[in-house]
This record gives structure tokens, sequence and C-alpha cells, in this order.
């Protein structure tokens, strides 16, 4: 990446360019906008290492690339506070870390903890725009996405962030306008995502209950019966896809991970729970409609005194992996499977179980859906905030 000057952004004018905007190096901003470099509105501290002072517990919270780069909080401790960061510091990803495109993760210090950063991070004090209109700018910014230090590593250097070209509203109203509408979308993406993981904890106690039957639906009595899965159910063998593969085919071609391609030719037409013979054998799937198992994939033929639905979820439950018979490559055996004992009630109330849990999986996918919309929604919000193509004030 070359370095850029820092007072040398151009502006141009053109014919296309709608009245009150201008063209800049960052694109068509409003006239009254400034593109200035990061370095201009920033204090830039570099982290420092500070691995031989992690302790189970401490005074400093640890921030790493790792806690930027993935969801959730992860709590490290020091002793020492190696390189400061304040609330309303914003915290960039210095180098990527293993498994991951995380160079320019961005996380906005929104807490009162007292945060101390490693060496693949750097401490953004904002001094001359809204912290948080800071964070929105500079998270995963393409201007750092495309970086290339000619020796296949994925190092940022401090000139390398500091050059960035931001375009700025000049009022702090402005920039306090745009900060708060995007971060009242980041609040309700986040209540979607708590109420997601909450309704989904309910639906697992749910299933622990109702497949035991440690709590019974109104309406049903009557003692569940012990039965192996070979009674109500046959495994029976993928094959291959060779052969049969088009790539418009009507019915779905399916491996442990899910589809992976179509053919017009199906193996089972009947619902049917599928779970892996090699490889994946932990993951379950329930199939309704015509399909076909390539063959490191099991697929079910199950009676009719038994509900589709309740036996997959019973196979949700089963720890699959205590029953691997391979030192190397996790399998499963088709005869293993249909000797396992469960505790089924009448077919009745299995569908009344069933029932009750695929409502539970609507309401969860209904809200994951949102989820995505708001996403969505997000996305176009900041793609006309963050330009100044739609004004707030």
């Amino acid at each position: 990446m070359k370095s850029k000057e820092n007072s040398q952004f151009s502006t141009r004018h053109s014919p296309s360019v709608p009245p009150g905007y201008k063209q800049t190096e960052v694109g068509v901003i409003p006239e009254d906008w400034e593109v200035k470099p990061l370095a201009f509105v920033v204090k830039y501290t570099n982290g420092k290492a500070h691995e031989q002072s992690i302790t189970d517990s401490g005074n400093f919270v640890v921030v790493n690339s790792k806690f930027i780069s993935t969801e959730g909080i992860i709590r490290k401790f020091a002793q020492m506070r190696f390189c400061p960061a304040e609330k309303g510091d914003v915290l960039m990803v210095m180098s990527d870390v293993p498994n991951g495109r995380a160079i320019a993760k961005c996380f906005w210090v929104d807490c009162e903890d007292t945060y101390t950063v490693n060496q693949r991070i750097c401490v953004l004090n904002p001094c001359g725009i809204d912290g948080k209109l800071l964070y929105y700018k500079l998270d995963r910014n393409p201007f750092y996405l495309t970086f290339d230090d000619g020796a296949k590593q994925t190092n940022l250097r401090k000139e390398d962030v500091l050059s960035c070209p931001l375009s700025i509203p000049n009022t702090e109203a402005e920039q306090r306008a745009i900060a708060a509408a995007l971060s009242d979308v980041d609040a309700l993406l986040d209540g979607l995502d708590r109420l997601i993981a909450k309704k989904r904890d309910l639906k697992q106690a749910a299933m622990q209950q109702l497949l035991t039957g440690q709590t019974r639906l109104p309406g049903f009595k009557g003692e569940w019966e012990i039965k192996r899965l070979g009674d109500v159910l046959m495994v029976r063998h993928g094959k291959s896809q060779r052969g049969i593969s088009v790539s418009d085919g009507k019915y779905p071609i399916l491996a442990s991970g899910g589809e992976i391609g179509r053919t017009n030719t199906c193996i089972y037409d009947k619902p049917s729970v599928l779970i892996g013979r090699k490889g994946t054998i932990d993951s379950p799937q329930y199939v309704d409609s015509p399909f076909w198992t390539v063959d490191t994939l099991f697929f079910t033929e199950i009676s009719t005194e038994a509900n589709a639905k309740f036996i997959f979820s019973k196979f949700s439950i089963i720890p699959w992996r205590t029953y691997n018979e391979a030192s190397g490559v996790p399998s499963l055996n088709a005869k293993t499977i249909e000797n396992i004992e469960i505790f089924l009630p009448s077919p009745t109330e299995q569908t009344a179980i069933a029932q009750v849990l695929s409502d539970m999986d609507a309401e969860i996918a209904a809200l994951e859906q949102r989820r995505n919309k708001t996403r969505d929604i997000k996305q176009a919000m900041m793609q006309e905030l963050l330009t100044g193509k739609t004004r707030l004030v």
C-alpha cells in the first residue's frame, strides 16, 4: 500500500455530481463535509506484548485480535497495564488471526472496564471526530482490506492506519446524529440476538422435558414404552452421486454438511431422519421431501407407528459420539443405531410433542429472518449516512 500525502485530498466537480455535493478521493460527499486523513482526528497508540502477564484474574481486561474478530467477549486478565484503552476509544486489529480475515476489524470501547491491548491491536483516541462515528467509518474499511505488504503478510503499520482518508461532517451535531441512528440499529440487532439465544435455550429445555416424558402435554397419560430405534425405523445406506448429478435437478443431493448438488433421481421420497455414517456423525438432519444421500450419510425409513419429526428430535439429543466405532474418522454402524433404546409415547403424543417443538422452531426462524432483514437495513443505512447521501441534520 502506497503512502498518501496526509494533506492532499483532491476535490473535483463534475456535471454528474448532484447540486450541494462534490467529487472527492473517497467518492461523492456533501460540499460542507471535509476529507481528512485519520491522523488528523485521532491520537494513535500501539499495543504491546502482554502474554507473560496473563492471569486468571486481574485489574485489567486484555483485548487481543481474537476478542475483536469473534462474537462475544473473551475474558482474559492482566496484572499490569501495558497499553491503556478507555471508554470512547476505538480499537483496530493490525494483523490477521489464524483461520479468519480480521484485519481492520474494530471494537468501540463502550463500558467502564479498564482495558489493555496486545501488540496486534492499536488504540485510536478520537480528538476531532465523534468516537462512535469513527468506529462505523473504520470497521472493516475498504481502504485496509486490499492491503498487501509484498511479503504475503497481513500486518498494518502505523502509517498505513493513519493515512486512511475519511469524509467527515463539519458539525458535531451531524456526527452525533449519524452515530446515534446506527447505534439504534445495533441496539435492535443486539436485542434480537439475545432474544434468539433465549428462545433457543427455552427450546433446548423443552426438548429435555418433553422428549423424556418429564413434562407431559395436557390430555396425555399412560406409560411410555422402551423400544429399540429398529422397532420404528430401518437405517438405509446412501449411494454415490456419480452419474446422477445434474446442475438444475429437482432434488437435493445431501451429505453430512447439507446439500452438495442436485439430481433428478431421488433415493427416498418420504419424511426421513438422516445421520452421518462417517465423519460428522452428530448432526442429524430432517427431510420431508424427495432427496438423494451420498454414501457417507444414512437415511431412515420410519414406520407408521412413529412420527418422523419426533424421531428427529430424539436423534438430536442422542450423544452420537459415544457410539463411534472407529479410532480414526468417526463412524457409525446401521445396526448400532437400530439397537439404541429410547422411550416412546403413543404416535398421537409424539405428533403433539413434535408440533410444539416445530412451533418453537418457526418462532426462532421468524426472529432470525427479522434479524437478517435488520442487518440488511443497517448496511443500506451505512451506505446512505456515512457518505452523506442522506442527511439527518
